[in-house]
Formats: structure tokens, C-alpha cells, sequence
């Protein structure tokens, strides 16, 4: 059982968890809108880099970049469409392949509430990530529909290249990165350790993805996405022998 004092604890890192989550996931979004309508205005496309249309920073609903997608297509400006819709793709892509890379080093091993914020910061853009290439790659809009209408290319390659690379990044951060952080920020608690794994699979798969899927009834894709969710959940749980080599490993 539990004491007082590690309910409390317990409770008070939740809530760090959830307010940092949130903070980034804001920031992430009008970053997103944003890279979205600079790299519009830089082809010329559009007037305003700032004229974005401002939506829910919680529930992710009401955002807009403000690009007249149907326009460029109807102007036979496809490719540039293509590449407005891509760039905040690689600007996540950047942010978690850079940030598992500086984790996975040992460079803040010493320093708890940097690995803190640089591991939700990875969560929150590799959750982006997630939710567009994987889960809606055979959309017919937003930006997968758009590259794809774009470069008038299949699904199909942005499916598998995307599914491919998000595995990657799974492996790397669930093998090598989450270790780290139950060593570095947690340590001697189970409880928060699986805190930080059951909040860290609620977003990546089913906060900006399975849930929605579901509600859009796309049982598929939905489904998978809470399989993922419980499988991450049961073999990188804090007792398995192999997270626990894991986080001595990342300590040394």
C-alpha cells in the first residue's frame, strides 16, 4: 500500500506530466500553423505569415493555417502545395530524431528536469507525427491528402515510408529513451515510473489518434492504435528485466 506522502508525490508529478504535456503541445501547435503559413508566404502563396486561424490548444480542434489548399490545386500548384503541407512534418521529424539522439547520449543524465522537458517535448512531436503518417495516411485531406494530392502520388508510400520511420523512433525511445528517463527522473519510484509510461502511450496513440479515429468510426486504424497502446504498456512496464538493465545501462 501506498503512504500519504507517495500519493502525494504520485499525484503532484502527474500533475507536472500533464501541465508539461499541454505547455509543449500548445507551443507544438501554433509552431505547426505556423511553419505551415511562413513556408505559404516564402512561395508566395500567401500575404500574411501570421494570419493563422487560432483553435483549441487543448482539444486540438479549430486550428487553420490559412492556405487555400483548393486554390493552389485549382492554379495547377500542386507541388507547392505539397511542400506547405510537408514542412511542419519535417520540422517534427528534426525535433524527435535530434532529441532522441541528445537523450540517448547520456548528455543530461545528470540533469533531471532537462531530460524532463526535453523527453515531453520529443512525446508531443513524435505524437503529431503519429497521428498524420501511420493513422490518416490514406486520408483525402489535411496534410497527408494534401501531399499526396500534391505530387499525385498513392497513399501507399506515405503508409509504409511513414509506418517505417515511426517504428524507428518507437524502438529508439522506448529501448534506449524511456529507460533514461525512469533512471534520470524517477528513480526508486514504481509508481511514477508507470506514470510517465501510461501517460506517455495515452498520447502518443490514442489521445491525437485512436480516440478520434473511433469517433470518425475508423475501427481499424482506431483499433490499432489502442493495441499499441496496451502492448506498450505491458512490455516496457517497470518490472521487466529488460527495462531494468536498461535504466543501469543509461546511467553509466
Amino acid at each position: 500500500m501506498l503512504c500519504r506522502n507517495e500519493v502525494r508525490g504520485a499525484l503532484l508529478y502527474l500533475l507536472i506530466v500533464i501541465a508539461t504535456y499541454f505547455f509543449f503541445q500548445t507551443v507544438i501547435v501554433i509552431t505547426h500553423e505556423h511553419i505551415h503559413s511562413t513556408t505559404a508566404f516564402l512561395l508566395g502563396n500567401m500575404q500574411n505569415p501570421l494570419a493563422i486561424e487560432w483553435g483549441n490548444p487543448i482539444t486540438l480542434s479549430g486550428w487553420d493555417e490559412g492556405v487555400s489548399y483548393s486554390s493552389l490545386f485549382a492554379s495547377g500548384l500542386g507541388v507547392h502545395a505539397a511542400v506547405i503541407a510537408v514542412m511542419p512534418l519535417i520540422f517534427h521529424a528534426v525535433v524527435v530524431t535530434c532529441g532522441i539522439f541528445i537523450l540517448k547520449s547520456g548528455a543530461f543524465v545528470r540533469r533531471k528536469w532537462a531530460f524532463h522537458l526535453i523527453f515531453w517535448f520529443i512525446i508531443v512531436n513524435l505524437a503529431e507525427l503519429i497521428a498524420y503518417m501511420p493513422m490518416r495516411s490514406f486520408s483525402s485531406h489535411g496534410d497527408i491528402g494534401n501531399i499526396n494530392h500534391g505530387l499525385g502520388l498513392s497513399p501507399w508510400p506515405a503508409a509504409v515510408f511513414g509506418t517505417a520511420l515511426v517504428l524507428i523512433w518507437l524502438w529508439y525511445l522506448l529501448r534506449y529513451v524511456l529507460p533514461g528517463m525512469n533512471a534520470v527522473v524517477t528513480p526508486g519510484s514504481k509508481v511514477n515510473k508507470y506514470i510517465t509510461l501510461i501517460v506517455m502511450a495515452f498520447f502518443l496513440f490514442l489521445f491525437s489518434g485512436g480516440i478520434r479515429l473511433a469517433e470518425a468510426n475508423d475501427w481499424i486504424m482506431g483499433t490499432i492504435a489502442f493495441i499499441a497502446f496496451f502492448l506498450v504498456i505491458w512490455f516496457c512496464r517497470p518490472e521487466m528485466s529488460w527495462v531494468i538493465a536498461a535504466e543501469e545501462a543509461a546511467l553509466m
